[in-house]
């Protein structure tokens, strides 16, 4: 029994020295939290403009998912941030990084992502529900028909950008995020860890 109450100290004192690693992911500037929509993204930008002027910046986010779009704007806000203030910008996942909240991760390079234990990623391709009527002269019914298509390609193009921008410098390749996203991949935390996919976790 000794052995294991060892053991167990053990894990305990090595998870809490690992998060003693990284004092500023104690206090997030920016607090992010349910569905990525236009209100989280009017919350991004507030807290953001609210953090400090100097130094590093802490953004953590707990999200089930929502619109990719805002996510990818939300992720170039951090990426015009990086480049032209050279700030350090870290990424902090809680509990679930899912859908929109990975392509927000995928703005982060690899060395800045952290998550929380416990925490789970969630990778999947882009959704589309779309009805398409034909009515008018065939040669409209053709124009319409190739801008679903052309639709389609595009946002393929961009959801395939994403997945490189997220792999980037990890163990997992692109060929692998293409394969396993149609069937809604979840990576928990220790395993992102290991694949190199994140930093740390805490």
């Amino acid at each position: 029994m000794r052995t294991v109450a060892r053991f167990m100290n053990q894990l305990s004192t090595d998870s809490d020295n690992r998060a003693s690693r990284y004092p500023l992911l104690a206090h997030p500037h920016v607090h992010l939290s349910g569905t990525v929509d236009q209100a989280m993204y009017q919350s991004f930008r507030e807290q953001l403009s609210n953090a400090p002027d100097e130094g590093a910046i802490v953004v953590a986010i707990s999200t089930l998912g929502g619109d990719p779009e805002v996510a990818r704007l939300m992720g170039d806000e951090i990426r015009l941030m990086r480049d032209y203030s050279e700030r350090e910008i870290l990424f902090l996942g809680k509990v679930a990084v899912y859908s929109a909240g990975a392509t927000f991760m995928a703005a982060f390079p690899v060395d800045k992502r952290f998550l929380t234990r416990g925490t789970r990623i969630m990778i999947h391709e882009r959704l589309i529900t779309k009805t398409i009527n034909l009515s008018g002269p065939l040669r409209s019914c053709v124009a319409s028909l190739k801008a679903s298509l052309h639709e389609i390609e595009h946002s393929i193009r961009i959801e395939e950008e994403g997945f490189t921008d997220l792999v980037r410098g990890s163990d997992i390749s692109f060929e692998t995020v293409r394969e396993r996203a149609p069937e809604n991949w979840y990576i928990e935390a220790e395993e992102a860890r290991d694949l190199k996919l994140v930093l740390d976790v805490i």
